[in-house]
């Protein structure tokens, strides 16, 4: 790899605010803010509107849609496609 076109990969805490959850990861972002974590050091903080621990789709709470009553619906009105 060439040197000097990398961005710097570091130690960061993302929090989710919604959830009031965080966790420490390595990654290219950075911030101005900064958090002092559970082992005592100071890491830059990266603030994120969602995580696995706040998602639908991971938590649970995802709604199916009712897509088979919409079809019905559409086919009543504008009739049945015929094949070929």
């Amino acid at each position: 790899m060439r040197e000097g076109i990398h961005p710097a990969y570091g130690p960061v805490v993302f929090r989710d605010r919604a959830a009031n959850h965080a966790f420490l990861t390595r990654s290219t972002l950075t911030s101005e803010k900064t958090v002092e974590w559970e082992d005592g050091n100071t890491y830059p903080v990266v603030d994120v509107e969602i995580s696995n621990v706040s998602h639908p789709f991971y938590t649970g709470t995802a709604r199916v849609l009712d897509t088979a009553g919409r079809v019905e619906r559409f086919e009543q009105r504008y009739g049945k496609r015929e094949a070929g």
